[in-house]
């Protein structure tokens, strides 16, 4: 089995193949600072194969090259990164502030 994953700008979203065949994808919103992750889904017939964490550490992995912070929007991710915590660090935070 050869595991695959790779940014698909143009789907936005990063792919996960299996010996060339679709296993999985995280869906993602990206700004020139921030990507939101909202959606990830691994094909039944790959569940339970570890895809989901590689799409997972691929798209974190980019995420924190590209200097970009992440909002974990998907539940998957969001999970995720709490199970590692050595991703933490990317997480989104807010700085903008209300000024009278």
């Amino acid at each position: 089995m050869t595991l695959t994953v790779s940014d698909a700008p143009q789907a936005q979203r990063f792919e996960a193949r299996v010996d060339g065949v679709l296993a999985g994808f995280a869906r993602y919103i990206r700004t020139p600072d921030l990507i939101a992750f909202v959606h990830t889904e691994v094909e039944p017939a790959f569940e339970g194969q570890g895809i989901g964490s590689a799409l997972a550490r691929s798209a974190l992995d980019a995420a924190r090259e590209q200097r970009l912070e992440v909002l974990a929007v998907c539940p998957f991710i969001s999970g995720w990164m709490a199970r590692h915590p050595e991703y933490l660090s990317l997480a989104y935070k807010n700085r903008s502030r209300v000024t009278d």
